[in-house]
């Protein structure tokens, strides 16, 4: 796999905005000192990021839907084009052509006010069009986006460069999204295959355990402070009063789960919620995404192949409910998202993995608050709701976030997958309390 180097980031964004057409820049935050030179540099390394993290898939690795949730390399590859060619292209140099008018419904996502959509399950059905044509269709916007940004005037620039930031934050998600999709559709084929070589030396021993910090209870300000990009999810700031907790001071390990497992947790119906127990018995849920016993020996499928289940290790793809599950069995619970933000605002040391290292796989399960950012999602007790005082986007933008503030789950934090730029403490992440093809693991508090 090539180097996935860090890239110059215009500001930290979050998840995607599937919007296109006439969009408003109403409520987007201009990036800061956004130059011509930046924005064009800007877009080049993201778009190549894009390619390099598809260059090491087969092309039939490219068309397949491993699911309902998932979508198809190609599509990610389609959609994130569309964007540019909606939302900058026809805005800004409406006199170049469509590259073709279906593209138009056959990469839109969710967004209803812009017309019919093909569904989101039947995406693999598109065998049509092509790899080749796709791949032809970012190579034509890209050309037309660069000799936009180079040759705009400041005026129309200045009116670009945040929905330029838009687009840049939407395709950065997208590649977090095709990570876990092609893993997802590499683990269901029985031949493990292996997307790119692992670390050389990435086995840990169990990890001690866990420290707990306490933190004071009182006023804090919660969301985003203004500066910089956010989206409308983030804010406003506002203040909540918290009880004193404390806050794991680290994210749970893979020994941790192997404890749980071995203790029966997944057969103990004490430490489930009630529709969590019924959805585990019904799916015969027995360990996390991904893990497989071979000779009474745990295994699991990483983008390296299947290797024995590393201890020391960070947990990924654990849902809300096993997250919960073990949080109860260990007497602990998980944290709300306020905690979880307060906390991560006062820790000195907070980075774990990223994408930009390469790596995709979660990093030893490190104490004293190494990772309060990247490695893996770390899933909260709080349901995504709006803050007080929030308000949607307007035009397309309103369906992105308002209409999905039901049955979702906090996540927060980032993961191996995110790239480095896009996250921020304030940013929330959100899924339903069952999904964990995601890289979603958990912090305990008390």
């Amino acid at each position: 796999m090539e180097n996935l180097s860090d890239i110059p980031s215009l500001a930290g964004a979050s998840r995607v905005c599937d919007n296109s057409l006439a969009v408003s820049t109403s409520g987007i935050q201009s990036p800061p000192q956004m130059t011509r030179e930046r924005a064009i540099a800007a877009y080049q390394d993201v778009r190549s990021r894009s390619d390099a993290l598809t260059r090491p898939l087969k092309t039939e690795d490219y068309v397949v839907q491993s699911m309902p949730d998932a979508s198809p390399v190609k599509w990610h590859l389609a959609h994130t084009s569309w964007f540019f060619e909606g939302v900058l292209l026809k805005r800004f140099a409406p006199e170049i052509s469509e590259f073709d008018p279906h593209f138009k419904s056959l990469f839109n996502s969710y967004y209803e006010s812009l017309g019919p959509r093909w569904a989101r399950a039947d995406r693999g059905l598109l065998t049509r069009p092509s790899v080749d044509e796709i791949a032809a269709y970012r190579r034509h916007i890209d050309e037309h986006m660069l000799h936009l940004l180079d040759t705009i005037d400041e005026a129309a620039f200045k009116e670009a460069a945040p929905l330029l930031e838009l687009g840049l934050a939407h395709e950065e998600q997208h590649q977090e999204l095709m990570v876990t999709d092609f893993k997802h559709l590499l683990a269901l084929n029985p031949l493990r295959p292996i997307y790119h070589e692992g670390p050389e030396s990435d086995h840990a021993k169990t990890p001690a355990p866990a420290k707990f910090r306490d933190f004071p209870g009182g006023l804090y300000e919660i969301g985003h402070n203004g500066d910089g990009f956010a989206y409308d999810n983030e804010s406003p700031q506002h203040k909540i009063h918290l009880q004193p907790f404390a806050l794991a001071d680290r994210p749970l390990s893979n020994a941790e789960v192997l404890a749980f497992i071995e203790d029966g947790g997944y057969q103990d119906f004490r430490f489930w919620f009630s529709d969590a127990w019924t959805l585990l018995q019904q799916q015969g849920w027995e360990a996390p995404l991904y893990w497989e016993k071979i000779d009474d020996v745990w295994h699991s499928y990483t983008l390296a192949g299947r290797c024995p289940i590393n201890p020391g290790a960070t947990a990924a793809h654990l849902s809300f409910y096993e997250a919960a599950a073990i949080a109860r069995w260990a007497g602990a619970r998980l944290p709300t998202e306020f905690e979880w933000e307060v906390a991560a605002g006062r820790v000195a040391r907070a980075e774990g993995r990223f994408l930009n290292d390469g790596l995709l796989a979660p990093g030893p399960a490190r104490g004293d608050f190494c990772s309060m950012l990247g490695d893996v999602w770390e899933w909260t007790a709080s349901a995504y709701l709006p803050y007080p005082g929030y308000r949607e986007y307007s035009g397309p933008l309103a369906e992105y976030n308002g209409k999905f503030m039901s049955g979702q789950m906090v996540l927060r934090g980032g993961s191996c997958a995110t790239p480095r730029g896009h996250i921020r403490t304030s940013y929330r992440n959100f899924f339903q309390p069952e999904k964990r093809w995601q890289f979603s693991g958990a912090r305990l508090a008390k």
